[in-house]
């Protein structure tokens, strides 16, 4: 198939710029994919669709407060900094994107305002905006992550704007309440269940999972398991490339432990529903599964791209949020849901004026 397959008039009023009021409350829309029916319910609605002993695959990873901004040193330009991971703790040697990169070069030093206490000393260059940092600072080792925390913000992506104008900020004052913008973000943009540091990127679909939510789910005898994907910044690269066979995704680090293998290959000996919430879950159950549909413990790197067709080996339901138009995510949708009804499903949703996006709107696709 072709990316131009894959595009659809997406409105910008339609791009989610806050989420739902409470986690459990935003609208979910349902695709039958053995008869295209649609339905149109809310995230509460959820716990009907699954009976006692199904099972849903979670994404335990945490977001960090990546996106900082400081001056360079001596000019005071502006400087974004995203960190994408830790090199070197002893050394505190940092893996970072920069932008504008061109006024970024080997040797320059950046300072923050918030903590002038912290310095990034640029060491290497690694890709066109890549930058390799060295953190200069007298914190000991244990409180200078906390520190440089700190400093961050959510890394939301860039289609969620911020700052936000006046008309914007009112618009959803009732969300948020008056609390700090910043705040809110690095609460709302993490799942609930959050326990391993290492993604710059929300596993969104988790996001609706409310602990209300989760409760009703044991009461009706829903299980649950938990992996780590740490997602990183190519879940929202662009695909360039229409052969969609010549696409590549940037990898990402995955781990599946023991006894969540353990649950899931059960539940698929047993033809249970299995359910993996969000794309990076399916992706490396798809990564690691055998021609049994089984899976075995993981411990690595996964760039595994899935666009239709494909024959998924381990998950028979599965729950998303609505995703940008030709995006890896909504291709890999379109491959679980089938082509042809996930247009329409789609189509449907800004028909019905569901919110795109990380902070918006869900999907479930069930047989």
């Amino acid at each position: 198939m072709k990316l131009s397959q894959f595009k659809f008039e997406l409105p910008e009023n339609l791009i989610a710029q806050f989420p739902a009021s409470y986690r459990d409350e935003a609208r979910l829309l349902v695709l039958h994919r053995k008869t295209g029916e649609i339905e149109h319910k809310t995230i509460n609605d959820l716990v009907q669709y699954f009976d006692e002993g199904d099972l849903f695959v979670f994404n335990d990873t945490k977001v960090f407060p990546a996106r900082m901004y400081g001056h360079k040193e001596k000019t005071n330009a502006l400087i974004e900094v995203f960190l994408l991971r830790e090199l070197s703790h002893p050394l505190r040697y940092w893996d970072v994107l920069v932008d504008p990169a061109r006024k970024i070069r080997i040797g320059n030093k950046i300072t923050f305002d918030d903590d002038p206490s912290i310095v990034a000393e640029v060491i290497d260059n690694t890709t066109s905006r890549g930058r390799t940092f060295r953190f200069l600072t007298d914190y000991d080792n244990e409180e200078f992550v906390p520190r440089l925390y700190a400093l961050g913000s959510a890394p939301l992506p860039k289609y969620i704007r911020r700052p936000m104008d006046a008309e914007t900020h009112a618009k959803y004052e009732e969300i948020f309440h008056g609390q700090p913008i910043r705040e809110f973000d690095i609460e709302r943009y993490q799942t609930i269940f959050a326990d391993k540091v290492g993604a710059v990127a929300a596993p969104a679909a988790g996001l609706h999972f409310s602990k209300q939510l989760l409760k009703r789910m044991e009461i009706r005898g829903i299980e649950t398991t938990f992996m780590t994907s740490h997602i990183s910044l190519g879940i929202f690269k662009d695909i360039d490339v229409e052969d969609l066979t010549k696409n590549k995704m940037e990898s990402e680090q995955i781990i599946l432990p023991e006894g969540m293998v353990k649950a899931v290959n059960q539940a698929h000996e047993e033809q249970r529903r299995i359910c993996a919430v969000g794309t990076e879950i399916m992706r490396a159950m798809e990564h690691v599964a055998g021609t049994n549909g089984q899976l075995k413990p993981y411990d690595g790197w996964t760039n595994k791209f899935i666009y239709p067709p494909y024959s998924f080996a381990v998950a028979n339901s599965f729950f998303v949020n609505l995703y940008m138009p030709q995006s890896s995510q909504m291709l890999m949708v379109a491959a679980f849901g089938g082509y042809e009804e996930t247009m329409h499903a789609y189509e449907e949703a800004v028909k019905e004026g569901y919110h795109f996006g990380d902070y918006g709107d869900a999907m479930l696709i069930v047989d």
